[in-house]
């Protein structure tokens, strides 16, 4: 495989509108940065409003989590020290703040997206919609409803991403041809193996801490985990699919009832395969993530770290990221929301994370689930 800059007409104008891109959300003029509140102050939560505002104009003005430390940690990590606090995400809603980013629990988002979209702010939710259908179906209902002027955009980081831009690119002008089979790969290692029976938490701050052990709060490895490659699978395919089937299970005693592997095959239209293999079970940090579709004409691979295009064996060119696909997904969040170029994804990621849980639901019955009969749940 031979690896380039891959120095086409195409690439250098979507590097040029990228550079634009960032350097027009860092130079816009102060009175039109955006203030944003962070409601969810955990490890995902800092990590994505670091990326904003490091690479953005925008300004962290407001945090909002149930718990202080959460909030302290947070402060130390995006090195901003003068937001005001919050414990009641409302409270921090009535403020004068432009836009918000909740990286709370899975099952809390379509209560706090909900709550956002009705104060009328900016939105960045974490993916994924929610944990189960009922809460994506909320999530669609509330972003159908909102002012069309917001800027709602849920946490599927790749729809932004240069790499993954340019594989869309090369796509959509054909040269690949015809799409017939797909293929998606999340593989990680997980936590140390312990034995632990752990009741299921019932309260809201138990479940607030302990939500990433269970199936109900999170949505399991596929929903939590594992969507980010569907939502790919989704784009590339132009929709989502028809039904499923796949089976999964839990190999290593870990607290909770979540998942460690599955294997899902998901049938679009016109006959179009896709297959998805998750797995935490992964030796000593592993990391393999990507998406491959293979057309009449060639192979197309995405990844956070590169984009690979396959033409034929004396024609296979990859080339490397440059840069988080956080980073961009933050600046263009920015972007739309200074040039007043709103978009609104809420449907559309509700949509992946149904997917996901079609996915999930062939596991559990053990044979194919419908997109209909998941929907009619």
């Amino acid at each position: 495989m031979k690896e380039t800059g891959s120095v086409t007409r195409r690439n250098v104008l979507t590097a040029a509108a990228a550079a634009i891109s960032m350097s027009a959300v860092r130079g816009s003029a102060a009175n039109s940065a955006p203030t944003v509140g962070l409601i969810g102050c955990g490890g995902r939560g800092g990590s994505i409003t670091k990326a904003l505002v490091e690479n953005t104009n925008a300004r962290l003005v407001a945090m909002c989590d149930l718990f202080e430390e959460q909030i302290e940690r947070a402060k130390k990590r995006i090195g901003v020290q003068d937001a005001r606090t919050y414990n009641d995400l409302h409270k921090l809603l009535e403020s004068d703040v432009d836009a918000v980013i909740i990286a709370t629990p899975v099952f809390l988002h379509a209560e706090h997206f909900e709550a956002a979209v009705k104060a009328g702010k900016h939105i960045y939710v974490e993916k994924p919609a929610g944990s189960d259908v009922e809460s994506c179906k909320r999530i669609m209902r509330a972003a159908d409803g909102a002012d069309r002027k917001l800027n709602i955009t849920m946490g599927f980081q790749r729809r932004y991403a240069e790499m993954y831009l340019k594989a869309k690119a090369a796509h959509d002008a054909g040269e690949i041809g015809q799409i017939n089979m797909a293929h998606a790969h999340f593989l990680k290692s997980g936590g140390s193996p312990r034995a632990i029976d752990e009741p299921r938490p019932t309260s809201l701050i138990d479940k607030s801490r302990r939500w990433h052990n269970w199936t109900e709060l999170s949505g399991d490895l596929i929903v939590e985990n594992n969507v980010h490659c569907i939502d790919v699978l989704n784009w590339f395919l132009g929709g989502h699919p028809l039904s499923a089937v796949g089976l999964g299970g839990k190999k290593e005693a870990r607290p909770g009832d979540m998942r460690d592997n599955n294997n899902v095959a998901y049938a679009y239209a016109d006959g179009v395969q896709a297959s998805l293999a998750g797995s935490t079970l992964g030796s000593n940090g592993y990391r393999e993530v990507h998406e491959q579709f293979f057309g009449t004409n060639g192979m197309l691979e995405t990844s956070e770290l590169h984009w690979r295009h396959y033409k034929g064996r004396d024609d296979d060119k990859l080339e490397k990221s440059t840069r988080s696909t956080t980073t961009d997904s933050m600046a263009a969040f920015v972007k739309r929301i200074v040039e007043g170029k709103p978009e609104n994804t809420g449907v559309r990621g509700a949509e992946s994370t149904l997917t996901a849980i079609l996915g999930r639901m062939a596991m559990d019955a053990r044979r194919e689930v419908t997109w209909d009969e998941m929907m009619n749940t």
